[in-house]
């Protein structure tokens, strides 16, 4: 595939993986993206996991033929994009490595002491590599998601390589090359970025304002599709994610439900508020239900109501987990309502706010919802009253 004339995909697609980091459902597989430019000199752009070392050197074989790389930039050290940092050096000799002060200390970590010093470039913030008229410039990115993260900027071309930035899940055999090929990109990415990048929200903006002086044509991410339409559609949803502001007017309702009666309130409350014309209703299982979709919806929307029972003198564990998940990445600018169930002693609406009190800018429902077991008149009064004061907002 073709980026430019002088910039071409040598990446790979992954349908072995089924749980991507360990943690996040990935259907539609993964993409290891890679790069070559090719010029005076040749650079190549990160490697991949470990797994598909061969297939990559073979990608980059076919293309380059007899000719060998003169660099291998590594942007970032996590194992899916460094794997293959060891067989490439291994396969050509007289390459260097070019990469953060940090990630040459990584690699010592991942590679059993190797940190490749008598084949490295060391480069900064602003540091130029010049390869014949592609004078590719690097851009800090610390903490995006990694501490030793280190964008790249081609003038000539004007692409930005941008690390994990703009990624998202699956290969691109299923989902397209580029984004005008791409149905789904950004359902898939703000999963991708709340799950992986969300906590580093200041982080995201300190590189969106670097980005803002430079002129983008492409993006190229370490996952996902080249972004090639329409960019400020992209750069403005990480604005907005990175910002922790709400992108979509809606309520989201994340329950659990141990014998089907907070389940029936969710429902309830559900009909209730599309009744009264709520822009959108999310309803989400957390016991079942992908927890990293509950967290991207639960950022997404404006408005977001937590649903459980009192168990063990505390919270459902599933809720727990939801909770604390959101809480990591920093969440805020919300306006939150509490469904709670408990048979002799509910508390579950105290456990939920004492552990959310910690997050900025939070708006509370005046209605609080008890249910004692199972609904009656007064609590489906009370969910009457909820849905009400939600809906009220939007009209």
């Amino acid at each position: 595939m073709f980026i430019t004339k002088d910039i071409q995909y040598v990446g790979v697609n992954d349908h072995q993986v089924d749980l991507f980091e360990g943690h996040y459902i990935v259907p539609e597989g993964m993409a290891y993206n890679s790069y070559v430019i090719s010029d005076g000199k040749v650079a190549v752009m990160d490697t991949v996991d470990a797994h598909f070392t061969d297939e990559w050197l073979g990608n980059i074989k076919g293309l380059l033929g007899d000719k060998a790389p003169d660099y291998l930039i590594v942007q970032h050290m996590e194992p899916d994009h460094s794997g293959s940092i060891k067989s490439f050096m291994d396969a050509y000799p007289d390459a260097t490595i070019v990469s953060s002060q940090k990630a040459f200390s990584m690699m010592a970590n991942f590679f059993e002491g190797e940190d490749f010093a008598d084949r490295r470039l060391v480069v900064k913030e602003g540091d130029t590599l010049e390869i014949g008229k592609h004078a590719l410039t690097f851009v800090a990115a610390p903490m995006v998601h990694w501490p030793e993260v280190i964008m790249t900027y081609d003038p000539a071309d004007k692409v930005l390589f941008a690390a994990d930035g703009f990624g998202r899940f699956g290969a691109l055999d299923v989902i397209g090359e580029n984004s005008k090929e791409d149905d789904d990109w950004a359902c898939e990415a703000r999963r991708y970025y709340f799950g992986i990048v969300g906590k580093y929200g200041m982080q995201v903006q300190a590189v969106l304002k670097k980005a803002a002086g430079l002129d983008i044509e492409k993006i190229c991410s370490l996952h996902g599709p080249v972004l090639v339409d329409d960019l400020g559609y992209y750069i403005g949803l990480y604005d907005t994610w990175s910002k922790y502001e709400s992108e979509s007017e809606g309520v989201v309702i994340a329950y659990t439900s141990v014998y089907g009666n907070t389940k029936k309130a969710v429902e309830l409350l559900a009909e209730k508020l599309e009744a009264k014309g709520v822009p959108a209703v999310e309803v989400t299982d957390l016991a079942r239900d992908d927890m990293a979709e509950a967290v991207e919806d639960a950022f997404r929307y404006d408005t977001v109501v937590f649903a459980t029972t009192t168990f063990n003198n505390d919270i459902f564990p599933f809720m727990k987990e939801f909770i604390n998940s959101l809480i990591e990445r920093n969440y805020q600018n919300k306006r939150l309502a509490f469904i709670e169930n408990g048979s002799w002693a509910p508390q579950a609406a105290k456990v939920m706010k004492g552990m959310l009190e910690g997050c900025k800018n939070m708006t509370y429902a005046e209605n609080e919802v008890r249910i004692v077991s199972a609904l009656n008149d007064e609590s489906r009064a009370k969910i009457e009253a909820l849905a009400e004061e939600l809906a009220s907002a939007y009209k």
